[in-house]
């Protein structure tokens, strides 16, 4: 009986200090464009304020994004910073549009704890809007890194042909 309440108080002291447990203090990050829920309400969609204003998700293979292959650029939603070029889009068969990489320095990285473990968030770099997560699964021809974006949060650009 005693090792059972020894084996009991054992288990309760681990789960109440476990990492889960502790709140940690984020610093609030300042980017250059900044707007109030209601401005960014008047210029974003509902699906666009969900996913980049609330850190929500899409739906899996909702965007047409997700099999979009043509040249050009994916830029933020929110702010039209260019994100993303075509050339670094590859299907990743999760259902959201994946890149093997961002164009250099305009995507943030966070980690976020909303499932219950650390995930790697991805923020434009300019408004602080939520792009997705990233994960280490990509193409190990390349970077092994996939940017899984919620479509939502891009607005494509194609690339004009030379005449």
């Amino acid at each position: 009986m005693k090792r059972l309440i020894l084996i009991c108080l054992g288990v309760l002291t681990i789960s109440c200090t476990s990492n889960a447990q502790q709140k940690t203090v984020k610093e609030k990050k300042t980017y250059s464009v900044s707007k109030t829920n209601a401005e960014w309400k008047k210029i974003l969609t509902s699906d666009q304020y969900y996913i980049l204003r609330q850190a929500g998700t899409e739906r899996p293979f909702s965007s047409p994004l997700n099999k979009l292959y043509v040249k050009g650029t994916f830029h933020c939603a929110a702010c039209n910073t260019p994100l993303y070029e075509s050339e670094h889009k590859f299907d990743s068969g999760t259902g959201w549009p994946s890149f093997d990489r961002a164009v250099k320095g305009s995507v943030d990285k966070d980690v976020d704890h909303k499932l219950g473990y650390a995930r790697s968030e991805l923020l434009c770099g300019t408004c602080g809007g939520h792009l997705g997560h990233v994960f280490n699964d990509g193409p190990r021809e390349t970077t092994g890194m996939r940017h899984c974006i919620n479509g939502d949060a891009l607005i494509f650009t194609p690339k004009e042909s030379k005449k």
